[in-house]
């Protein structure tokens, strides 16, 4: 049977978890197993969730001590031969998994957006020349399969319970650490446009304007978010640009004022609930995914839409 191997990152663990359904696209009705690796980390909601965990508590391993983890995998994989090893695309992960493939003598697909069964060969989605177009990479039968795969790209679902073996694992390669933490200062923690259940997003249509979406994105206290258009001209920073160069995103609501919607753009939005578009060109591709398209200008459109939610809350206050 296939083997999995899932890296389960401390500080991403929800986002780790989601890469079982990266596995599941990979070997589609086929069985396989799953593993998952904890290091000095464990979380007893997953067991459910993976044919087998794999814990490794050792007080030499630092969280950022990547040199050792990466020989925890090499260690792991000497003694399982996994077929896959997948790890989420988070700080920890892009610095993990060049060094794990090179240890490994295999290739590596890095920022992964998608995954194709191909009758038995795997086709990874990945962006390339900055985003402006998407890559496939077709796996010719090379072992073990190993790719890094961008946060928020895959949503588990977990359709039948397991009950997770548990292997304890202890490994003999770890070596000092030779980084030495001097000193820490907690940062305070921005918001990230992910985590927001509602999403202002503008494009190049309000390029002009876009000051105008925090005061919207405040009444419904949401956030604002840009596509790559606006980011590239220096309106809006990057970290809050959607789309394959930017974040993948999933709120329950995503109002897009101006935006064209791109392949580049649409690869963005995963599992958005309802989209309401604000366009002057009724046929942009964005529209044909909205819930809602509104024909006219975007600004205006905000302009009005605080007037009725500010006139909407004076009612029932008053009542």
């Amino acid at each position: 049977m296939q083997k999995v191997l899932i890296y389960l990152d401390a500080e991403n663990f929800e986002d780790s978890v989601g890469l079982l359904a990266a596995a599941d696209e990979i070997y589609k009705d086929c069985k396989y197993e799953s593993f998952g690796l904890c290091i000095n980390y464990f979380d007893d909601s997953v067991l459910d969730k993976f044919d087998c965990l794999i814990r490794v508590n050792d007080e030499r391993i630092n969280y950022y001590d990547i040199f050792n983890i990466t020989n925890c995998f090499e260690d792991l994989y000497r003694k399982f031969l996994f077929d896959v090893i997948l790890i989420p695309a988070t700080q920890t992960g892009r610095m993990l998994a060049p060094r794990i493939a090179m240890r490994l003598q295999t290739g590596l697909v890095a920022d992964v957006t998608g995954i194709n069964n191909l009758e038995g060969k795997i086709e990874m989605i990945r962006p390339a020349f900055n985003g402006r177009i998407l890559a496939a990479i077709v796996n010719q039968n090379c072992s073990p399969v190993m790719m890094s795969i961008r946060p928020n790209t895959f949503t588990y679902c977990n359709n039948s319970a397991k009950k997770a073996k548990i292997i304890s694992y202890e490994p003999y390669h770890i070596n000092p650490c030779g980084i030495k933490l001097l000193e820490s200062k907690e940062k305070e923690k921005a918001r990230d446009i992910r985590e927001s259940k509602i999403l202002v997003s503008g494009g190049g249509g309000v390029a002009e304007n876009f000051h105008h979406l925090y005061l919207l994105a405040d009444e419904l206290g949401g956030m604002v978010s840009a596509s790559r258009r606006v980011v590239d001209q220096g309106i809006a920073s990057r970290s809050i640009q959607v789309g394959q160069s930017g974040k993948i995103v999933s709120p329950k609501l995503y109002i897009a004022l101006g935006i064209y919607g791109s392949q580049q753009h649409i690869e963005g939005l995963k599992n958005v609930e309802n989209i309401i578009s604000v366009n002057i060109n009724k046929d942009a591709p964005i529209c044909s995914l909205s819930d809602i398209v509104v024909e006219g200008d975007a600004i205006e459109f905000i302009d009005k839409l605080i007037k009725r939610i500010k006139k909407y809350n004076n009612t029932k206050i008053k009542k």
